[in-house]
């Protein structure tokens, strides 16, 4: 067998085949039989015997010329693990699963732990940045999670949205590799007890217009409308200088600009699902608004507006917040941690802006592209009313006092 390299392919010489093989930069192969003075016309030999002994060789030839051409598709669909991607415009990195037991030393530094598998730190190469590479631990549901996340933030890119490098397919293996975010979730600062920081209310505020923007992108900026579909403080990720950028679209629906609403199975967190999850009727982009008005709540009070609290006559954060607003006192909702230090007139228009987006009525909630408007100052924000799904939610004592 000769090798040679010319004009920018490779060339493979069988001389018992007398078979010549051409690899091309491209990914193309191509091949011929060679006589005495170039390519042999195929023809037919009178002789059985010359028919056998051209048989073999030809033969032989397919074969190999297939393995090549195997070689070369297995090779065009492989990307070479090398370094971190230095943004998401380039496509996705394929991964190999001892690519990322390498760069997570065998899954040694767990960052979390979901309802689909965990979050583990890693490093692509030495002295390079850091990534998060999630696990998925069930193949059913793990497989859904991981082809709305491909389909969704594989395709698109915003500042306020965490950047999806590339993922690992492996027989049962699947796993996600995404940017790291040195600051966590927003969760771990509102309400962890053991570190959580005191995000002053300029960062708050910040965290809230950032966030509403990466929604505004999915439902308005995009070919196809994304439903995120599980907005909490839990899937917004913080970076090294606090920029927020919404995470997990496992449960992220894909809806065509020619469909307004979809129909699918209930899904999201207790606490934050808009009332038509529980009715059962199809969604619309409006879900989202609802899940991001009652986490708005969150990032003002710092609380949970799923946690039993006594305020008064009131065991239900959302309502008492609903009627603040309503009346007018904000500042009684702002986290007691901040000691007043706020902002009065974004308290304010944040407050109102979080009761909007909680209407029963998803007709009555503001599009996510206004309520960064809302929240940026550009237009007033007006006393919204209390809404009734609230008041029927703690039942007939607290409605009493929304009146």
């Amino acid at each position: 067998m000769d090798i040679r390299e010319e004009d920018g392919g490779s060339f493979l010489l069988f001389n018992d085949a007398h078979l010549y093989i051409q690899l091309h930069d491209d990914g193309t192969v191509s091949a011929a039989k060679l006589g005495d003075c170039g390519p042999a016309l195929w023809s037919q030999y009178k002789n059985s015997g010359s028919k056998i002994g051209i048989l073999i060789p030809t033969v032989t030839g397919v074969l190999l010329l297939l393995l090549v051409a195997l070689f070369v598709w297995w090779r065009s669909k492989r990307k070479i693990f090398t370094e971190r991607p230095e943004n998401c415009s380039g496509g996705l990195t394929i991964f190999s699963d001892a690519q990322m037991k390498k760069a997570t030393r065998n899954f040694s530094e767990k960052l979390g732990e979901g309802g689909f598998g965990c979050v583990f730190k890693g490093t692509l190469r030495a002295g390079s940045s850091m990534v998060a590479v999630k696990k998925l631990k069930d193949l059913g549901h793990g497989e859904k999670q991981f082809r709305a996340e491909v389909q969704t933030i594989g395709m698109i890119q915003h500042i306020n949205l965490v950047c999806l490098f590339g993922f690992c397919v492996e027989r049962s293996t699947r796993m996600l590799v995404y940017e790291y975010m040195e600051n966590g979730s927003l969760n771990s600062h509102l309400f962890s007890k053991k570190g959580s920081s005191k995000l002053p209310w300029e960062l708050r505020y910040r965290i809230a217009l950032g966030t509403a923007r990466g929604l505004a992108y999915l439902h308005e900026g995009c070919t196809d409308r994304i439903i995120h579909c599980d907005m909490k403080p839990d899937n917004v990720l913080l970076d090294a200088d606090f920029c927020p950028k919404i995470a997990d679209f496992g449960m992220a629906k894909l809806l065509g600009r020619d469909f307004s609403r979809a129909l699918t199975t209930m899904r999201g967190t207790i606490g934050y699902l808009a009332p038509e999850w529980i009715s059962g009727v199809p969604i619309t982009h409006k879900s989202d608004v609802y899940s991001y008005g009652m986490m708005l709540l969150e990032i003002i009070s710092g609380r949970r507006n799923s946690e039993i609290i006594k305020e008064g006559e009131f065991t239900y954060f959302p309502i008492f917040a609903a009627v603040k607003v309503h009346e007018g006192d904000v500042v009684c909702l702002l986290d007691s941690r901040l000691e007043g230090d706020a902002d009065v007139e974004q308290l304010t228009r944040a407050c109102r802006t979080a009761c909007w987006c909680i209407q029963d009525d998803e007709d009555h909630r503001p599009m996510m592209g206004h309520v960064v408007h809302m929240l940026e100052g550009v237009v007033d924000v007006q006393v919204p009313p209390i809404p009734r799904s609230l008041q029927n939610f703690v039942g007939m004592d607290d409605c009493s006092h929304s009146t």
